[in-house]
């Protein structure tokens, strides 16, 4: 069964231009990737499908044939397939196992630009990275994701419950009986999380230890690639690295608390490859004094995210001693102790962030920190918004918590933020001693999409 995905419609906006450069689709592994395009297949009259790492002797055909209107005719006899431009879809799949089906993507923008190639691959970025100025101007890139909540509840049947929550906002929140079933929702993504086996496991079973066993596989093949990164980074390294993020999630990264005393230098290294293959994101600390956010950044100052709170929770178990405390709170515990205390209400906020942003480009994800001396300040994030800065910050209670915020608004001279929690839609006004109003809206953790979309 395929799940209606955010990709789809920018799919479908690819095959319907009238300039459609071949296509790569990238994001880490088992996001979905070749699912979505097969299931852009269905639109077209024609369909042809390679896999690179099935099929060796296809390898043999990119490698040994430069012309792609021979190329296209020979892949034509093999599937036996029509390959007529407008009609057909050539998907390459697992690119990466083949440098010269990648190179042959320029040649199909070059000399057959009417027929319509999309590519996917696992592990891309390190294979591009290697190809110098690959694809400049050439290839159409789009960026995929494991399911945001949206794409949860539709996959559960609520497509509904997403316009509703759309439609609601300070002025007109939900219904208290939505709300609530929202949040009783929101409780069962963070367990499941948003891989597509672990949302495909729940929607069929409801059985939170289906979910669980399709997560292991998940991280057992990531963990698996650690070896093909071996000629780069101690596969070790990587692991430990990675548990270490999990174990510092939430707070500022140190270098140092990465078991086996490795050197700085290789532990940045590891958290870049981690980050390329789309394992965690980093969130980079910013002065934030105007826009863009990213000319402000202090390295000395990261964050990083893991990719998908499912996997957190088993990273937990699998490598780190177990989850109960987190599953507990989650399943259980009171919406603003799942807020403040859970962790993951902010890891799944930056990755909403995320997803809902445009898939044709990679977005950074930045946060504030109060440096001085003595001090404790923090936003949770900030973007920009109407060009200007907006801080957003995922916390729950009154507004009198909120210090951090306010100080920043202040010294900043904003007078709108965003406050992401588990309460209903609603607004908070504050009337400032120098006559400036300041306004923090309050959207409910299952409804970012709101703020991005």
């Amino acid at each position: 069964m395929y799940f209606d995905r955010i990709i789809d419609k920018y799919l479908i906006e690819w095959k319907n231009s009238p300039i459609h450069k071949p296509l790569l689709l990238r994001g880490a592994r088992q996001v979905g990737k070749s699912s979505a395009i097969r299931h852009l297949g269905t639109t077209f009259d024609y369909y042809i499908e390679v896999n690179f790492e099935r099929q060796s002797d296809v390898r043999t055909l990119f490698q040994e044939v430069d012309d792609v209107h021979e190329l296209a005719n020979r892949l034509g006899l093999l599937y036996n397939v029509p390959v007529v431009a407008g009609r057909t879809l050539l998907f390459l799949d697992e690119i990466q196992a083949s440098e010269a089906a990648i190179k042959s993507l320029w040649f199909f923008k070059e000399d057959f630009p009417e027929l319509h190639v999309a590519a996917a691959g696992s592990l891309l970025e390190f294979v591009l990275k290697d190809l110098s100025s690959f694809g400049v101007g050439r290839i159409r890139s789009l960026f995929m994701y494991p399911f945001s909540f949206d794409e949860f509840l539709s996959a559960n049947g609520k497509a509904s419950w997403i316009q509703a929550k759309q439609a609601a906002n300070g002025e007109h929140p939900l219904d208290i009986a939505m709300h609530h079933g929202l949040i009783q929702q929101y409780r069962i993504f963070l367990m499941v999380g948003g891989m597509p086996a672990s949302v495909a496991a729940w929607v069929s079973s409801h059985d939170y230890n289906l979910c669980r066993e399709e997560q292991d596989d998940v991280l057992i093949t990531y963990y698996d690639d650690f070896s093909k990164y071996a000629g780069k980074v101690d596969p070790a390294l990587l692991r430990k690295t990675l548990q270490s993020v999990v174990m510092q999630r939430g707070r500022k990264f140190f270098f140092s608390k990465v078991e086996g005393h490795y050197r700085l230098d290789d532990v940045k290294k590891a958290l870049s490859m981690l980050c390329d293959a789309g394992l965690i994101k980093r969130v980079s600390h910013t002065a934030a004094n105007g826009l863009p956010l990213g000319a402000e950044v202090n390295l000395k100052f990261r964050k990083y995210i893991f990719a998908d709170s499912g996997l957190l929770l088993r990273t937990l178990d699998m490598d780190l001693g177990g989850s109960r405390d987190l599953t507990q709170l989650i399943l259980a515990g009171a919406a603003e102790s799942l807020v403040n205390k859970g962790d993951l209400a902010e890891l799944v906020l930056g990755w909403e962030m995320v997803k809902y942003g445009s898939p044709k480009s990679q977005h950074e994800l930045y946060y504030w920190e109060n440096t001085a001396a003595g001090t404790t300040s923090e936003v949770d994030y900030l973007m920009a918004k109407e060009m200007k800065v907006l801080p957003v910050e995922c916390k729950s209670g009154i507004s009198g918590k909120m210090k951090s915020l306010h100080y920043f608004m202040r010294n900043r001279h904003l007078d709108y933020a965003v406050r992401c929690s588990l309460e209903n839609f609603g607004t908070l006004s504050i009337s400032e001693s120098d006559g400036n109003d300041r306004r923090i809206e309050i959207i409910p953790l299952y409804a970012v999409s709101n703020l991005l979309m």
